[in-house]
């Protein structure tokens, strides 16, 4: 089932059922409701777009990010892919020069959450060095504290599709930890539905792609990761709780724009689109803001 939080008066839950979207809102006040409601909220939901017809068309609604409002910062992990690690070899200013041997994991405040279609802001007293990375998210159902892998995707929701949005110039300057050019508000596009995890049967076989103003940027597939989805689960859980809600993503692969020849940014007026097989694509336009005054 494909879920969505969508723009009706006010933020809905809905169910995507071909073109239309089904209102679950009169059972479910959030999409983080849903999730925590487990098994039996998923049942019902089901059972309810199934009986229900659309509220409305699919094209005719504002999609905002699945969660718009998460309860906590997204959990991000870098250099999951062996080809993106390499290609930035010599290019990162001596950060990370041999593959790590654990997830290098990080994460981005709520505030850069925005949705499927929503504007990225670019403000040149921020950082003239905007870069894309289109990445497979991750969403947690059932709470859990070190958690084998094994038992690692019996935690998972479901996914949806991201763009760490980055400022490089910004994430060189700050000690080698990234948080500040991660963190810039609207740089995590989320959507367009969460894709519940029955209907991913291998979730490590993804095509994932970005394009830039229709040109492809990346091509790749999550069986190229480093670390699959049941081990950065199993990581990232080591005494700390995942709850239900937070969103991991789970890293790029090659071809983002710094590690080009020449380096390619975003700039006012790009359209970024990313995607993810099976999932879904989000797209969003690069649109100069004031965010420093």
């Amino acid at each position: 089932m494909k879920l969505v939080t969508y723009l009706d008066g006010r933020p809905r839950v809905g169910a995507v059922l071909d073109s239309g979207v089904v209102d679950l809102s009169g059972r479910f006040g959030s999409m983080l409701e849903l999730i925590e409601g487990g098994e039996e909220a998923l049942r019902e939901a089901r059972a309810l777009a199934a009986g229900s017809g659309p509220a409305a068309r699919l094209d005719e609604v504002r999609l905002l990010a699945p969660i718009p409002q998460p309860r906590r910062n997204v959990f991000c992990m870098g250099w999951n892919y062996r080809t993106h690690f390499e290609e930035g070899l010599g290019r990162r200013e001596g950060q990370g020069e041999e593959l790590p041997e654990y997830p290098a994991f990080f994460d981005k405040p709520t505030t850069t959450v925005i949705g499927p279609h929503d504007d990225i802001p670019f403000d040149p007293n921020f950082s003239e060095k905007i870069d894309y990375e289109a990445e497979l998210a991750v969403v947690i159902g059932r709470a859990g504290r070190s958690i084998p892998a094994g038992e690692a995707m019996e935690h998972v929701f479901g996914y949806t599709v991201a763009n760490d949005i980055t400022a490089r110039d910004v994430q060189r300057r700050h000690g080698g930890q990234w948080l500040k050019g991660k963190g810039m508000d609207g740089s995590c596009p989320l959507g367009p539905w969460i894709v519940t995890a029955d209907e991913i049967p291998d979730v490590q076989n993804l095509s994932i792609q970005c394009h830039v103003n229709g040109v492809q940027k990346q091509n790749s597939n999550t069986r190229f990761m480093v670390f699959p989805v049941a081990r950065l689960i199993q990581e990232l859980s080591l005494a700390m709780t995942l709850l239900p809600g937070d969103i991991l993503l789970t890293g790029t692969p090659e071809g983002v724009g710094y590690a080009r020849t020449p380096p390619e940014f975003l700039r006012p007026g790009d359209e970024v689109t990313a995607s993810v097989g099976g999932i879904g694509e989000i797209s969003n336009r690069v649109v100069e803001e004031n965010l420093t005054r």
